[in-house]
């Protein structure tokens, strides 16, 4: 019976409505109050019975709740021969709770646009070469795919054959497309806007970054924060207050039906849905943007953030330096041609650039490698002994440095290089000196961040101290820390916090996870990786550094915006209680509109946040405009050609 009603609970609401209308129509037309009560009795049993139902599962819980006070409040209309208030508070109840449902839909449509970005087939290619059409369940890794212009991507994968642009706004939250061409990343949820090209799958269904996004959406759309669990304890003893209220006010007053509208009146419906609604909506813009709140809990201690960490590599510079001097000691060429070997074999964007300076280096095979987190690498390559990494590395295998090499290193680290140094079997070989540019737009993105309250903003950095310096100064951060281990960095956010600071510390997710998981609030940079989304509180799944005071903002806007629900919640029921005691006017029916209304109206004020944009979005969106207006016409001409 409980599932009938659920599930026909609407029709109900219509029908309740229609029979309302109907018994006007009675009175006021035909003069029959005979019909006009008959059609009203009907009304409050049709409506009064969905709301006595769930009254009635929740008391078997033990739990009083806002249904049992309707659902008295329409007894007691029964009573005194109210037919009229019980059969439109009984409307007005079920006709809210249909609005509520259907606007809380649209605050979750940032899941609902996700999911269904996702296509439901594919095309394999099948063991004669040829494609054919398969359910995205039957796919597995390692398949190859092909996707054509408009086609969704249904994988992460690389890029195997073909070219075009894909449209990664799913992923990242930028509009902007990119050009795919063979060794580069896809996608599952992306658009490839142009072009055809030949995938090989490497995650699928649930493992890949789009469905580890929507799972994390969902999830944090689904957890209640510590003002929602707060409001929840506090609805759970108001109710029965209210209750008791009406009670001793009836027996004072021998007022049945003033007892009866205080039970109306009193339901705390909009501050129970207050909170929750402005937290899922803040979540589906963030989700909307390539921003992974995880959880409404971490809105609110981001929203009162006074203390940003920032590592350097990848955060506040591209990752992506460019050697730009090399010193060599004794046998430099073997060096040079030990040290591609060893980095051919990592992903470090240091990496990356020393292989591609010694593009025309052949790679010896690595015999063995060891990782030393925060010194760099220790290999075993054609029989001897390869060191690659800092000076910390250097001390810990007591590799001897001279005066001469001191010296260089001083005047690279002077000239804002990032060091790596090479040793050979225990003997210094190669400096190198890498340069890596400062993101465009930092400075004032870092400035944005100010103005939104945040008063310390720290360097934390694994390179040496004369380039993080003028890193520093360039950009006007706080202070700035230089040769850290990644337990240092994790160290010295303990140590703000012991201070009394909201702190949050951004990084990539990899070297800095110690530091992620201490933070009041972790912010992984870059793409979306496994250990940046286990680690972190806020997932950035674009690299783009503006999209830090953006978060911080929405966080904002999205606690204020509770703030504000809970305010106009508990002035509505306030107001609503001391006209039922100080007035005549007031009665059940108007009563139960205002009260319905307000559910409302913290319904739609949450939805602003939905379209919610920062002033600093706002004028970058501006810019990006105006450029794009001045730049069509050749863009257009390039695209001709």
């Amino acid at each position: 019976m409980q599932k009938w009603l659920m599930k026909n609970r609407n029709r109900l609401t219509a029908i309740t409505g229609i029979l309302i209308v109907l018994a006007f129509a009675a009175k006021w037309l035909f003069k029959s109050e005979t019909a006009e009560s008959g059609l009203l009795l009907a009304a409050s049993l049709i409506g009064g019975f969905p709301i006595a139902a769930s009254a009635w599962q929740a008391l078997k819980v033990k739990v009083i709740s806002i249904d049992l006070l309707v659902t008295l409040a329409i007894l007691g209309a029964f009573v005194i021969q109210e037919f009229e208030e019980s059969a439109i508070v009984a409307f007005l109840f079920l006709f809210g709770a249909y609005l509520e449902q259907r606007t809380l839909a649209k605050t979750r449509s940032a899941i609902k646009e996700l999911v269904e970005m996702v296509p439901e087939t594919a095309l394999r290619q099948t063991a004669d070469g040829d494609f054919e059409e398969v359910d995205l369940d039957d796919l597995d890794e390692g398949d190859i795919l092909l996707v054509k212009t408009g086609g969704k991507i249904p994988v992460d994968g690389e890029v195997v054959s073909g070219s075009g642009t894909a449209n990664e706004a799913s992923i990242t939250g930028e509009s902007m497309p990119l050009g795919k061409k063979p060794g580069d990343p896809v996608y599952a949820g992306t658009i490839l806007e142009n072009g055809t090209i030949r995938i090989k799958a490497e995650k699928v269904g649930d493992e890949t970054t789009f469905g580890k996004i929507i799972e994390l959406v969902e999830e944090a759309q689904d957890s209640k924060s510590q003002a929602e669990r707060l409001i929840d304890r506090f609805s759970k003893y108001y109710t029965p207050v209210v209750l008791l209220l009406a009670i001793i006010v009836g027996l004072i007053s021998q007022d049945l039906e003033l007892a009866v509208t205080i039970l109306v009146l009193g339901c705390p419906g909009a501050l129970v849905i207050g909170v929750p609604v402005s937290n899922v909506a803040g979540i589906g813009n963030g989700a909307k943007q390539g921003i992974l709140f995880k959880g409404s809990e971490v809105i609110t201690k981001f929203s009162k953030v006074d203390t940003i960490m920032f590592d350097k590599t990848g955060t506040l510079t591209y990752g992506d330096p460019r050697v730009s001097q090399v010193k060599k000691y004794g046998q430099g060429q073997l060096a040079e041609q030990l040290l591609v070997s060893v980095e051919k074999e990592s992903a470090h964007p240091l990496a990356k650039a020393i292989t591609g300076y010694y593009e025309d280096l052949e790679a010896k095979e690595v015999e063995a490698s060891q990782v030393l987190q925060g010194g760099g690498i220790v290999a075993q390559v054609a029989g001897q002994q390869v060191l690659v990494g800092n000076r910390y590395l250097l001390d810990e295998y007591h590799v001897p440095v001279t005066k001469e090499m001191e010296k260089d290193m001083e005047e690279l680290a002077s000239a804002g290089n990032s060091l790596v140094l090479v040793a050979v079997n225990g003997q210094l070989e190669l400096a190198l000196g890498l340069k890596d540019e400062i993101r465009a737009g930092v400075k004032e993105d870092l400035a944005a961040l100010k103005k939104l309250g945040v008063k310390n903003l720290f360097l934390l950095s694994g390179d040496n101290q004369k380039t993080v310096d003028l890193v520093a100064e360039e950009l006007g951060l706080t202070e700035a820390y230089g040769q850290l281990l990644p337990e240092d960095k994790a160290e010295f956010v303990k140590k703000r916090q012991a201070a009394g600071e909201i702190v949050a510390f951004v990084g990539d997710g990899i070297n800095d996870s110690p530091s992620l998981a201490r933070a009041d609030i972790g912010i992984a940079m870059g793409s979306g990786t496994d250990v940046a989304i286990e680690t972190s509180n806020v997932v950035l799944m674009n690299g783009s550094f503006d999209r830090i005071p953006r978060a911080l903002a929405l966080a904002k806007a999205t606690r204020r915006n509770m703030i504000e629900n809970i305010t106009i919640a508990l002035a509505v029921v306030a107001v609503l209680l001391v006209s039922v005691l100080a007035s005549s006017w007031m009665n059940m029916a108007i009563g139960m509109f205002v009260h319905e209304g307000s559910i409302l109206v913290v319904i739609l004020n949450a939805m602003r946040l939905l379209a919610y944009r920062s002033k600093l979005q706002k004028s970058r969106k501006l810019i990006e405009n105006n450029f794009s207006q001045a730049t069509g016409p050749y863009t257009k001409g390039i695209e001709s050609i």
